[in-house]
């Protein structure tokens, strides 16, 4: 352990599983004070335990703006301040283009637009000078796929908000930029509402393109995640970093 991030406070949305869960252990493994935020607190409070002085476990919904701002009340009461916001809570809902409806777009853009944007605007007047904000979109930014217009339609929103916020709150000493995780064995796999036979189907076929031969795991989101928050990438400000086996090349 090398505590890339001693003493900071990072806030982290989605934190209960998947990406944002192993970006909370990275976190804490390198030093941070974590606050973990979610719809499910169970699985929060057992990453808690692990080192409940350096962590606060909040749970809420990034879709209601009351919720977040307990959130920053709780974060701020509890650590003083923030030093890094990770508002990585999404969902993605497999749907033809055809057979969207508005509720369809409502339901996607309301958590990985809406959500992290709320998340980021309320923590900011308690971002500390030297702060990183990181949000988490997609490779599939760079690529099409059939069936997930609406979906990656909100994360290409959620890039571009992290270009201009980038410029934006540079001169308060705020850098912000984005990770693009490709196929990562996660489980929003499960929920995006394909059949089992035919999302085993879809797996195939990526994995086929991945230069490793198999899906990514939580942890590589977690460590660029560690990098991108530290004083190591001091210089890198409104970049997207896609990590995603080698598929927008293959």
């Amino acid at each position: 352990m090398n505590e890339k991030l001693k003493s900071k406070v990072a806030v982290v949305t989605g934190a209960s599983s998947g990406i944002g869960r192993s970006i909370a252990e990275r976190y804490l493994a390198e030093g941070a004070n974590v606050v973990l935020f979610a719809r499910t607190t169970g699985p929060m409070d057992d990453l808690a335990a692990s080192a409940p002085d350096r962590t606060l476990v909040v749970t809420g919904d990034v879709t209601e703006p009351d919720d977040i701002a307990r959130l920053v009340a709780a974060t701020v009461e509890r650590f003083g301040g923030i030093d890094i916001v990770v508002p990585n809570a999404g969902i993605a809902r497999a749907v033809p283009f055809a057979q969207s409806t508005r509720q369809t777009l409502h339901e996607q853009f309301s958590v990985n637009v809406l959500g992290a944007a709320e998340t980021v605007r309320q923590c900011l007047p308690h971002i500390r000078k030297g702060g990183s904000v990181l949000f988490i979109t997609t490779f599939l930014t760079q690529v099409g796929f059939p069936g997930l217009s609406v979906y990656s339609a909100s994360k290409a929103a959620v890039k571009s908000l992290s270009q201009t916020l980038a410029a934006e709150l540079a001169p308060q000493g705020i850098r912000v930029n984005a990770i693009a995780p490709g196929p990562i064995a996660t489980p929003i796999w499960g929920t995006i509402g394909l059949p089992d036979d035919v999302l085993q189907a879809v797996a195939g076929q990526v994995t086929a393109r991945l230069m490793t031969g198999k899906f990514g795991d939580p942890v590589d989101i977690a460590e660029t995640a560690v990098f991108l928050a530290s004083d190591g990438a001091k210089n890198i400000y409104g970049q997207e970093i896609v990590v995603d086996g080698g598929y927008t090349i293959g």
